[in-house]
């Protein structure tokens, strides 16, 4: 029987280490603040899971996301999913760090909410602005090529 050795955390997972914590979310979507708390804990520097909870807007009920992160050395690439109890698709992620180290930008192909029935591309980023503050958006790809930010959600770090 061999043994398959253990993955071991890459320099790149250090981006992903700044996000465990709880953290207390704020967001605008759709004309509608909400507010969110979030723990991310790590899976032994590997694997991140934050898991997100509040109540969706105009009385939609309490609800649940959960965001996974790790780093896949063999692709030279962050990956991903993201799930939500709004929705029914599974998002799945591949990105990079921008060069000044500050940015998460992660890609994904999902519903089209303006064109039912079709799939659109989409850019979420994290931000750091410090190790206490980050910044989540999405943005949805327009024909011409460029990003259309369409959410936007501030994290401050509670411990």
């Amino acid at each position: 029987m061999s043994t398959m050795e253990m993955p071991k955390p890459q320099v790149e997972h250090g981006f992903l280490e700044r996000m465990v914590g709880l953290w207390e979310v704020t967001s605008t979507s759709m004309g509608h603040d909400e507010k969110w708390v979030e723990v991310c804990r790590s899976l032994n520097g590997i694997w991140f899971v934050a898991e997100g909870s509040g109540e969706m807007p105009g009385g939609g009920g309490p609800a649940t996301t959960i965001l996974t992160l790790g780093y896949d050395p063999a692709k030279g690439r962050y990956v991903g999913t993201w799930l939500g109890t709004m929705m029914n698709h599974l998002w799945v992620y591949e990105g990079e760090v921008s060069d000044d180290g500050s940015t998460l930008n992660l890609y994904t192909t999902g519903p089209d909410f303006a064109n039912p029935g079709k799939t659109g591309d989409y850019r979420e980023q994290i931000i750091f602005t410090d190790d206490d503050h980050r910044t989540f958006n999405s943005s949805s790809k327009q024909p011409d090529g460029t990003w259309q930010q369409f959410m936007e959600a501030h994290y401050a770090r509670k411990r």
